[in-house]
């Protein structure tokens, strides 16, 4: 197996190296080692923008404005032109080469998710589209129980970006392997309805497969309105999900 270990910090600055140890018979896809201090860099910046906007706003922020949100707060580094580049690369790439073959959701890298087309959830911090995925969402709780709750709702393309990038670093760089764990960017169900849940308490377990252990999963399933968006081997290439439920 081919594996990359992010070593430290480098002079308390955000840019970090990732260490190769390869091997002929490994297939993944990792990030390029030209890539790694804009890569680095990308996620950081990201992250700084999430702490100003805060966790909700984040949601539904759009490319173009956290481009604006960096640059205008003195606090912020601006994305370079070179950032910028590799996020839209990132983004408009066939992910396939990845293993992941799901529908792509989002054509332009700066959709916009309009606020009067969601609504955010009490005490969540987080969105659905009024419609279907509101209403469903409501349904679901009356008829599983308030042990359930929404762990992740509407998805921008810079939230979800956020996500994959953080996968991508804590496998050290396997573009592969987080590519089984998260759509990448312009791939979400996300995007257009689809939204997450879990048990009340459980925390980090609900995105583990012990959630289908429960009987919140188990009500979830004898729904006839809803289904499960990631089933065991499913054809996208993502691995199995029990808590994400499945709206368009």
């Amino acid at each position: 197996m081919r594996r990359r270990a992010f070593l430290g910090l480098v002079l308390g600055s955000a840019v970090s190296a990732i260490a190769n140890v390869k091997s002929p018979e490994d297939t993944s896809v990792w990030i390029a080692d030209s890539d790694i201090p804009v890569f680095l860099s990308v996620c950081d910046k990201i992250e700084n923008v999430k702490q100003i906007v805060g966790f909700g706003n984040f949601n539904i922020i759009s490319f173009d404005e956290t481009l604006k949100v960096a640059a205008r707060y003195s606090q912020l580094d601006a994305f370079s032109a070179k950032e910028v580049e590799f996020m839209e690369k990132m983004f408009y790439e066939d992910p396939s080469q990845y293993g992941f073959y799901g529908k792509k959701t989002v054509d332009s890298i700066s959709a916009i998710i309009k606020e009067e087309d969601v609504l955010k959830v009490h005490g969540t911090g987080h969105y659905l589209f009024h419609g279907h995925s509101k209403d469903s969402f409501e349904r679901v709780i009356k008829d599983v129980g308030d042990s359930l709750y929404l762990t992740s709702g509407v998805r921008s393309v810079v939230k979800q970006m956020n996500l994959y990038f953080n996968k991508i670093k804590s496998t050290g760089g396997n573009i592969t392997e987080a590519a089984h764990s998260l759509a990448p960017p312009a791939y979400s169900y996300h995007s257009i309805g689809d939204f997450d849940v879990g048990k009340k308490g459980w925390g980090y377990k609900n995105f583990t497969v012990s959630f289908a252990t429960t009987r919140e999963f188990w009500r979830l399933r004898q729904l006839s309105y809803i289904s499960m968006r990631y089933t065991i081997n499913n054809q996208d290439g993502v691995r199995f999900e029990p808590w994400h439920v499945k709206i368009v």
